[in-house]
């Protein structure tokens, strides 16, 4: 059985420990690449930022355009499906 939250039930006693957690100068925050070595996290993130300006450089106009349709398509049926009885007149 999961865990119960222990923050607070009253409205109050939560917003007191939400700006405690938030202002707590101990705490460090999580690193995400704690424990990874640092030059492949800057190998990877490199290659991360190079990647879809490199990948449109290689396709054609109407490759782009087919998989910016397919997109355009895709977000509308999450759009339609979410409020199905919205349509534009």
């Amino acid at each position: 059985m999961p865990k119960r939250s222990s923050k607070p039930r009253d409205l109050n006693s939560m917003a007191a420990a939400i700006v405690a957690q938030s202002t707590d100068p101990d705490d460090k925050g999580d690193d995400p690449y704690e424990g990874k070595n640092p030059a492949a996290v800057e190998l990877g993130r490199l290659g991360g930022k190079k990647g879809g300006r490199a990948r449109a450089e290689k396709m054609s106009q109407k490759e782009r355009s087919a998989i910016a349709r397919r997109a355009a398509q895709a977000r509308w049926a999450r759009r339609d499906a979410a409020h199905p009885g919205d349509s534009l007149p």
